[in-house]
């Protein structure tokens, strides 16, 4: 296709997006990479640049879990939850909050972009209380109770990009461990955002021959969890979508976390992942 068509589709969905909030969650992929994350880095700057607000979860499983091997310390889950002492919350508050928050930070910053880093602590972001899984006690695991997410519009309408470690407070005080899918996904809700987008390390949901599905209905998703071709990580990815999904957010991607996936996604016809909605329209 001819430049110039390129970029005259790429104009017509930012005229349509413009003034949307987009909520993007990392996953540990963009911040293991980092070619990947300068240019995630400049594709946020270029939403902000066309008026389109991105705020950003993320994780960091990968390097939680190598810090503590490294500290003699095994990594545990249950149902994909990570079983958290109070040593190892020292670990996740360190890594996320300090760690990878300030890289996604610098990097935006390097670029040119204006970004605020805090964590779920932050004004009672992610208000949570203990999770609970049958007889395990998960210990530091927490579930979001509650999202105040005026912080987060504060920062937004100044022209910042809030860049969010997910650990919940207690109300107690005590920090909390929450899965960063689920904070992508409840936080998505509370603001009313426009889209939910998952980088990922995989292309996006694949059928049971391995290729990639780029337009599912949340029906058709929740039949590939059912038959197992859905599987592994991504089945708590799908099931925040539909979360999301039913609670106010019309389309959902599911994205590989490469250079610039995030503009081809929004900005083509042809997009590069998964989009997920209710009904194809």
């Amino acid at each position: 296709m001819p430049v110039s068509e390129v970029l005259i589709d790429a104009l017509h969905y930012m005229k349509r997006f413009s003034g949307q909030t987009f909520v993007i969650k990392f996953g540990g992929e963009v911040m293991i990479d980092e070619k990947v994350l300068n240019a995630v880095a400049e594709d946020l700057i270029f939403l902000s640049y066309v008026n389109i607000k991105p705020v950003i979860v993320h994780g960091g499983g990968a390097e939680i879990s190598a810090m503590m091997e490294k500290l003699g310390k095994k990594p545990v889950f249950v149902k994909g939850l990570r079983v958290t002492d109070s040593e190892t919350m020292d670990l996740v508050q360190m890594i996320l909050a300090g760690k990878l928050n300030n890289e996604i930070v610098a990097s935006i910053h390097k670029h040119g972009g204006n970004a605020v880093g805090i964590s779920g602590k932050s004004a009672k972001l992610f208000y949570a209380e203990k999770a609970e899984s049958g007889d395990v006690d998960l210990g530091l695991v927490g579930e979001i109770t509650e999202v105040n997410s005026d912080v987060v519009t504060t920062l937004l309408d100044k022209g910042y990009i809030p860049v969010i470690s997910p650990i919940g407070v207690a109300e107690d005080g005590t920090s909390l461990n929450i899965n960063a899918d689920t904070a992508a996904a409840k936080l998505a809700v509370q603001l009313k955002a426009n889209k939910l987008i998952f980088l990922t390390g995989v292309e996006g949901v694949l059928d049971k021959n391995k290729k990639l599905i780029k337009r599912l209905e949340k029906k058709e998703a929740f039949d590939l969890i059912k038959k197992g071709v859905a599987k592994a990580g991504m089945i708590p990815k799908l099931n925040e979508a539909f979360y999301a999904l039913d609670n106010g957010i019309s389309r959902v991607h599911i994205i590989h976390a490469r250079p610039h996936s995030i503009l081809e996604e929004i900005f083509t016809k042809e997009g590069t992942g998964t989009l997920i909605e209710k009904k194809k329209k």
